[in-house]
């Protein structure tokens, strides 16, 4: 039996990061406008015109009781805001407010945003080496004890939301499908 090559941290979180994106891939391409917008149920969170144009989420400073059902645009919303503030943190830039990640609307154009934030985390991780990886990093970890994890951590947990979003985009796609 072959043993697998020792790998680097890096190079398994790239890894890890490279099969997450190709599942959600699968998604993205199948997408279509109107896929953005369909309300899944009656309490549903999603993207709404403001009075200049531009789209804005529904949102709560605390989690609501139940959970609102989200859409894919205010999934898609939602990564694009959590992804572009852990893009600024990594990159030791100011981070944007929740406010200032302006959502593109439905079809294309968010898909390319969304393979853009890819791009530029890819250009991001290429940058790391191991070492690079023990930077304490305390985003987006709340508390107390937010120095204690690693852009290590921040990497791992960036993988695993993709894959939670991915995975409910890909989700509410299906059942529009079988509606």
């Amino acid at each position: 039996m072959n043993t697998p090559a020792p790998v680097s941290r890096t190079e398994l979180l790239r890894w890890q990061f490279e099969l997450t994106w190709s599942l959600f891939e699968y998604h993205l391409e199948r997408l279509e406008p109107d896929d953005f917008l369909w309300e899944p149920a009656a309490h549903c969170w999603t993207m709404h015109r403001s009075a200049d144009g531009t789209w804005v989420p529904d949102w709560a400073e605390t989690e609501p009781d139940p959970v609102p059902v989200p859409t894919i645009a205010w999934i898609s919303w939602h990564i694009g805001w959590w992804w572009s503030v852990t893009l600024d943190h990594a990159r030791g830039r100011p981070p944007r407010e929740r406010t200032d990640i302006t959502w593109p609307g439905e079809g294309p154009t968010t898909v390319q945003w969304l393979r853009d934030l890819r791009t530029e985390w890819l250009t991001t991780l290429n940058s790391l080496t191991d070492t690079g990886l023990d930077t304490r990093a305390p985003f987006p970890w709340p508390g107390p004890d937010a120095s204690a994890y690693t852009l290590a951590h921040t990497i791992a947990w960036v993988n695993t939301e993709l894959l939670k979003n991915a995975t409910e985009i890909g989700q509410l796609r299906l059942l529009r499908a079988a509606s």
